[in-house]
C-alpha cells in the first residue's frame, strides 16, 4: 500500500498468516517536497535522514508482520514530533491553535526545523502559516493515520499489538547529548519512554535476544522515545510501543 511521496506500507503476502506486529520507519524518507524552500543543499539534509533503515527491517513482511516507512525526510516535517511542537517566531503570521514547544523546537528540530544540529538555518524566510498546515494535512496526519490504523487492524485480529519505532543514530555521542562527544554507545538502545509506552516483559525479550546475538543493548539512554511511542503505546490496552 503506497501514498506517493508520503509512505509506503509492505504487508505480509498471506494475511492470514500474519502477527499482531507492526515495525515503522519515520526518518528514512528520502522524497524531498519541490516546496521545501531550504536553502540548504540536499546532501547535507540526507545527513539527518535514519539512513537505510527501511532497508534494514523491509523483510519484516515476509515473518508476518507489517512494515511502514516515510517517504518524506524529517527535515521538511517530522512525524515524531507532536502537531503542536511549532516554533511560532518561524511563522510570518499567528498560529490559530495552541502550540507546546518542546526542548527539540528550541534546539531548532521541533516538528518543523529551524536549524538542524550543527549547521546554519534551514531557511532564509518566514514560513506562512498555510506552509506548515500543507505539510501537517499532506504528510504528517496521513503517516499518523495509516500507522494508527495498521495497528488497530492488528488489535482487532489478536487482541493485542506489539509496536516498533525504528530508528539508527550515530555510534558515539555528539557535544549535544550535554555529556561529551565521542563517547561509546551500546549497538542498539530500546527505549520505552522510562517503562510506560509497553510492557516491560516486550523490552526484556527484545533485550534478551539482542544480548543473545552478540549485541550490546542499553534501555532509554540516551534515547526514550518520541511522540510516536508516546502516542500509541498503551499497556494497559495491550498496545505495546517500543
Amino acid at each position: 500500500m503506497n501514498q506517493a511521496g508520503v509512505y509506503h506500507l509492505q504487508m505480509p503476502a498471506d494475511l492470514q498468516q500474519t502477527l499482531p506486529l507492526v515495525l515503522d520507519s519515520p526518518h528514512s524518507g528520502r522524497h524531498y517536497p519541490q516546496d521545501f524552500e531550504t536553502i540548504l543543499p540536499q546532501h547535507i539534509l540526507r545527513r539527518f535522514e535514519d539512513s537505510y533503515v527501511d532497508q534494514l527491517f523491509h523483510h519484516a513482511p515476509r515473518y508476518g508482520a507489517f512494515f511502514l516507512r516515510a517517504e518524506f525526510p524529517r527535515s521538511y516535517i517530522d512525524p515524531n514530533r507532536g502537531p503542536q511542537d511549532i516554533d511560532v517566531d518561524m511563522l510570518s503570521g499567528s498560529w490559530p491553535t495552541p502550540v507546546q514547544p518542546t526542548e527539540k523546537t528550541q534546539q531548532g528540530y521541533g516538528l518543523i526545523w529551524r536549524r538542524p544540529p550543527q549547521h546554519g538555518p534551514l531557511y532564509d524566510h518566514k514560513l506562512a502559516v498555510q506552509t506548515v498546515q500543507h505539510r501537517l494535512e499532506t504528510y504528517w496526519h496521513p503517516y499518523h493515520q495509516q500507522l494508527a490504523r495498521t495497528l488497530d487492524n492488528c488489535y482487532t485480529k489478536w487482541g493485542g499489538v506489539w509496536h516498533v519505532n525504528c530508528h539508527s543514530m550515530p555510534s558515539t555521542s555528539s557535544p549535544l547529548m550535554g555529556k561529551g562527544a565521542a563517547q561509546q554507545r551500546a549497538d542498539f538502545i530500546l527505549g520505552d519512554l522510562d517503562g510506560t509506552s509497553c510492557a516491560a516483559d516486550f523490552t526484556a525479550v527484545c533485550k534478551t535476544c539482542l544480548e543473545a546475538m552478540g549485541y550490546k543493548v542499553a534501555i532509554n539512554h540516551p534515547y526514550k522515545g518520541a511522540e510516536i511511542v508516546r502516542r500509541y503505546g498503551r499497556p494497559r490496552d495491550n498496545h505495546h510501543s517500543l
